[in-house]
Order: C-alpha cells, then structure tokens, then sequence
C-alpha cells in the first residue's frame, strides 16, 4: 500500500535545470597618479619640456647664424684689403741719410785740455774722452700710391763699436709720392773711452785728422690704406762718416752701396 505522499512525489514533474551563472570579467586596476615611482614620475617630466626644448634649439641657431655671419664679414674684408694691395702694389721707402753737420767736435787727454788735440802720438794715452755735437738730416722718400706711417726711430753714433750717443726722431705721417726732411741731433758730452780704444782715437785725430764713426738705426714704417695700417716695414740706415777736428767738419759720408765724398 503506498501512501499518498509517494503517489503525489511519483507524479510531479522534476524541477527544470538552474543555469551556471557565467564569470563576469574583472576591471583591471588602473595605478593611481599618485602610487606611481619617484623616478618613473622624474624621468617623464625632465624628458618632456617644450619651453627648455624650444629655447636650446632657438640659441644653438642664433650662435650658428652668428658664427657664418662673421665669418662672412671676415672673408669679405679679407679679399677687400688682398684687392687694393693688389692694385696699390706697395713698395719699400727709403730713409737716408743726407746731410752730416759738425757743430763741435773736441778730444781731452790727461796731458791736454783743449778741445783739439795736442799731445805726442808717441807717449802712451792712459785715457781719453771724445765730445761731439752733429747735427744729421735725413731724406724720406715715398714712391706709394698711398700714404706711409713711421714710428719713434732711434739712431746711434758709434766709434770701434763703441755706442756713444743716441738721436730720437719722432713718429710722422707721410703723404703719397712726396719728400720729407727730419732733423736730428746728436750730443755726447765727454764720454771716457778706454785705453786701447783712446790710443786709437788720439792716434788718427792727430797723425791723420780724422775720426771715423758709424751711424746706425732702424726705422719702422705702415702703409696706411683706407685707415688700416698694413704690417710693420723696416728699414735699416747704416752708414760710415769721417770727422776732421781740426776743421770741425765732415769729410767723408757712406751709406750703403752709395758713396759721397766732400
């Protein structure tokens, strides 16, 4: 005999099958700005700057520009001053000496007081001083096309190698294709020589009359062309001259290669 509860559990139906639910996909965590690394959050800033980059491109193309305009202006002035060299053709002036004037001339030993020299050739000189006072002029020639800029020159008057006294000739400008006179003076006052070179002085002002000296100097000159002063030129005076004591006067003159005789 079966009960009613087991007829009633024969007869209904079974539940129908409850569906799986499905996974559902997880949002991925986005990293907020603030847990981001030190040095990551650095690295970003430092390498995205467009005012730092802006302004380093902008003065590396002022300092190119810079830079090609004056080579530019360089090269440009350079091949202005190699053109007027060119047609200027410079050439090297001359500075000689002209004239020698004697205006006292006077040789003292320790057995003579005189300007003029008395004593015996003979007897031995322990000593001498020489005096001397000439007066050189000198001819400045220029054969440029433009004008021509000296410096301060300086000439010394030697005996046997011996400096004694300097003339200064001051700095001048001198025009193109012209000729210029420069005075300059020369004063020893008694100046102590020694005893071989004494001898030899007192020997030729009183046996042969004359005292050979020498006069040298270096004189600098600049082309001036267009208010720029080209390098340095120098040009050399030597030359040899003979002074007779007892007539207080020049007798011989030698410059270089050319020879003057009076």
């Amino acid at each position: 005999m079966t009960t009613r509860a087991n007829v009633n559990r024969e007869h209904r139906p079974p539940p129908p099958p409850r569906p799986r639910p499905q996974p559902q996909p997880q949002p991925q965590p986005h990293p907020h700005p603030q847990q981001q690394p030190p040095s990551w959050r650095s690295n970003s800033q430092q390498s995205y700057n467009p005012t730092t980059s802006s302004s380093s491109a902008s003065f590396k193309g002022c300092c190119c520009c810079l830079f090609l305009l004056f080579s530019f202006l360089a090269l440009l002035i350079l091949a202005v001053v190699l053109v007027i060299i060119l047609a200027v053709k410079p050439k090297k002036p001359s500075f000689d000496l002209q004239q020698v004037g004697v205006q006292y001339m006077g040789i003292t030993t320790p057995n003579s007081n005189s300007a003029t020299v008395t004593t015996d050739p003979n007897n031995p000189t322990t000593s001498a001083s020489l005096s001397l006072s000439i007066r050189m002029l000198f001819t400045a020639v220029n054969p440029n096309k433009v004008g021509i800029k000296y410096g301060e020159s300086r000439f010394t008057v030697m005996y046997r190698g011996i400096p004694l006294g300097e003339a200064s000739v001051p700095g001048f400008y001198q025009e193109a294709h012209s000729v210029r006179q420069v005075e300059a003076t020369i004063a020893v006052d008694r100046i102590n020589l020694q005893q071989a070179d004494a001898a030899d002085l007192v020997r030729d002002a009183s046996l042969n009359d004359r005292v050979e000296l020498r006069v040298l100097g270096d004189v600098g000159a600049k082309i001036r062309v267009l208010n720029f002063d080209s390098p340095g030129v120098q040009v050399s005076v030597d030359c040899a001259i003979v002074i007779s004591p007892r007539k207080q006067s020049l007798t011989y003159k030698q410059c270089g290669f050319d020879g003057l005789s009076v």
